[in-house]
């Protein structure tokens, strides 16, 4: 694991941002697209408002969420909805979104098509995680129902999850496809995360998921 601490907040986001633009810039002079995927939740919005004005020829990078709670798309809790609003505008609307959600009551009815296709667009390319302070990243919680299974070297790209610190039912991409990325950054903030984050290397990975990834990750902290 590397380790950046960052003053504060803002300049985090931008220095990020620019990390991110310029991987994903140096993958398209290699290669005809590349596949950037990216956590929810409140922390990515402000790298999501910079990386989305960058001239990068977006129409050739696909999008992915790291996970996804099963709520419909206007919904406040919806992953897909802050994509739209805060990374898919600008330049980065011509960014294409793999999606990771669809019309069904569960996520095991819509998984099989959710899944059709997804193989060409591995290895991510470009990695952005999150953390909550138990340690789950993406949606790979501790003492989740199919944790184990996504933990497994041989998981499907996707699967659903469910955990009592979840709320809803989610679809998550899997170890397997989180440790293959070519580049892996993980975002926190705060005391809490970063004391969890240090725990986890330490900790079996049942017990910390994020330490599926930490071992090529770079960690970008600001309090």
């Amino acid at each position: 694991m590397n380790f950046i601490e960052y003053p504060d907040r803002d300049l985090m986001m931008l220095d990020l941002a620019d990390t991110l633009t310029g991987e994903l810039a140096d993958c398209l002079r290699r290669h005809d697209s590349a596949t950037l995927s990216v956590p929810g939740g409140s922390t990515p919005g402000p790298i999501f408002d910079v990386l989305s004005a960058q001239k990068l020829d977006w129409d050739r990078v696909f999008v992915v969420l790291n996970d996804e709670r099963w709520v419909p798309e206007d919904s406040l809790r919806s992953n897909t909805r802050l994509l739209r609003e805060r990374l898919l505008v600008g330049p980065a609307a011509a960014a294409h979104l793999i999606p990771l959600r669809a019309d069904t009551a569960t996520p095991e009815e819509a998984l099989e098509d959710l899944a059709k296709g997804f193989d060409v667009h591995l290895p991510i390319s470009v990695l952005l995680l999150g953390m909550g302070a138990d340690m789950h990243t993406a949606s790979l919680f501790p003492g989740a129902d199919n944790l184990a299974a996504a933990l497994d070297d041989h998981a499907p790209p996707l699967m659903a999850m469910r955990a009592d610190g979840a709320g809803e039912a989610r679809i998550t991409l899997t170890a397997p496809v989180l440790k293959g990325a070519m580049s892996t950054h993980i975002v926190i903030t705060g005391a809490e995360k970063r004391a969890a984050i240090m725990r986890a290397e330490r900790l079996p990975v049942a017990q910390a998921p994020v330490r599926a990834v930490l071992g090529d990750a770079t960690v970008h902290w600001a309090e």
